[in-house]
């Protein structure tokens, strides 16, 4: 039992030596090198004696001094400026993900702490048989009812509801001041045109942009990436040129011809009708998306996206312009028609029971008059070649359907001119 205690309290004196000689190493190598122990010469150290002062730092080593000093200034702003960045890539991604629900944008005036929960977003699916032929019947109308019920809350309300021209949804204002779909200017607007021949446009049919399926909104998104659009950002025509070049350098590997610039320039004026030199963001996105809609869908796929409300409306713009009745009528006749879409909400107070027939050809203070006079000229020299043309009622509407849904947004902007 005594050897064995031996041997125990020999291995915990060997451990705790190791531990000291351990600890005096580390010591030794935080120690700053002027302050190291003199090397042991085997002579008694004899503390009576002074020992010389620490040399000064010599000019090299100040000169190291501020030399850390100096990467730690510029350590220091490269993490504000990696800090910034970071915060702006943040803010960049929100607005990336916004885009996800078809705007990119913030609502305006919204407290957010009050606000609604709003529904999500789907994207259509383009069905098997989505360009096949569809049968529209010209004789047959189809009057749609609007809904009872508001769209948010699902309560009757009688003459407190406000229908959307496109759809059959009905909606209170509170509610879409709730759910943050309108500002305070946007719902004055609604409350004005809602009840007139023209109409206002709900959320769900005033962005356009909810017509793209996830691969052609991945397509857009990927092509504002390659060109360092940011959403939420204007654009003036410089870079609204620029990037119809890219566009064009993508699809036709040439830079834009003279005449296709110009059609670009009068697109954008159309874009900016208050003329302020810039186009606001949703108006450029919606005028993209109804590109790509007009790029990589067939005319019976764009047909099958109108609602029974245009269908009708369409119906009577073309009865009013076959006045022959046989069935027919010109290209020149259903440009003026695709123009008359546009036609934007006056002052007048209409009633809603005003036979939307009375469609007349854009007016001259209207939007989409407002493209170059240079440009305007052309388009009426090369398009008067083709204004006698004779266009059957499914031919009108394949080739109006585009214009018609260009004309779902309550913007005053045009998004898709007419040639």
């Amino acid at each position: 039992m005594g050897v064995l205690m031996s041997k125990k309290q020999q291995v915990e004196k060997v451990q705790k030596c190791s531990a000291v000689v351990s600890a005096f190493k580390e010591g030794l190598k935080d120690r700053p090198p002027q302050a190291r122990c003199p090397e042991n010469t085997g002579e008694p150290e004899d503390k009576s004696v002074e020992r010389p002062a620490a040399p000064a730092p010599s000019g090299k080593e100040e000169d190291e001094g501020q030399v850390q000093e100096g990467s730690k200034q510029a350590s220091t702003s490269q993490q504000a400026s990696a800090s910034l960045k970071e915060e702006d890539n943040r803010i960049n991604q929100e607005a990336w993900s916004r885009l996800r629900d078809g705007k990119g944008v913030e609502p305006e005036d919204l407290d957010k702490a009050n606000q609604l929960t709003r529904p999500a977003f789907v994207r259509p699916k383009r069905d098997a048989g989505d360009d096949q032929p569809v049968d529209i019947a010209l004789g047959q109308r189809e009057q749609p009812v609007n809904d009872e019920m508001c769209e948010i809350c699902e309560v009757w309300t009688a003459d407190d509801l406000f229908p959307c021209r496109s759809c059959s949804r009905v909606f209170h204002d509170g509610c879409l001041r709730e759910m943050g779909y309108l500002g305070t200017s946007a719902l004055k607007e609604m409350r004005e045109a809602a009840h007139t021949a023209t109409g206002w446009s709900c959320y769900y049919c005033d962005n356009v942009n909810l017509l793209l399926t996830d691969e052609e909104m991945h397509s857009l998104t990927e092509t504002f990436k390659e060109c360092k659009i940011i959403p939420e950002s204007c654009l003036g025509s410089d870079e609204f040129l620029q990037y119809k070049n890219f566009l064009s350098k993508q699809l036709f590997e040439k830079d834009l011809m003279d005449e296709k610039e110009e059609e670009m320039l009068a697109q954008f004026s159309a874009l900016d009708p208050e003329k302020r030199g810039q186009i606001e963001w949703t108006d450029f996105l919606y005028h993209e998306s109804l590109e790509v809609l007009k790029k990589f869908r067939s005319q019976n796929s764009l047909v099958r996206l109108l609602t029974a409300k245009e269908r009708d409306r369409a119906r009577s713009v073309f009865l009013s312009l076959d006045q022959d009745k046989d069935g027919l009528v010109l290209s020149g006749e259903t440009r003026k028609a695709q123009q008359s879409w546009f036609q934007k909400n006056t002052k007048e107070t209409q009633s809603c029971n005003v036979s939307i027939s009375h469609v007349g050809p854009i007016s001259e203070n209207s939007p989409a008059s407002s493209a170059s006079e240079k440009s305007r000229e052309k388009t009426s020299i090369t398009s008067g070649k083709d204004d006698n043309r004779q266009l059957s009622w499914p031919e009108f509407l394949k080739e109006s359907a585009i214009f018609i849904l260009a004309a779902r947004p309550n913007s005053p902007a045009v998004h898709l001119r007419p040639l």
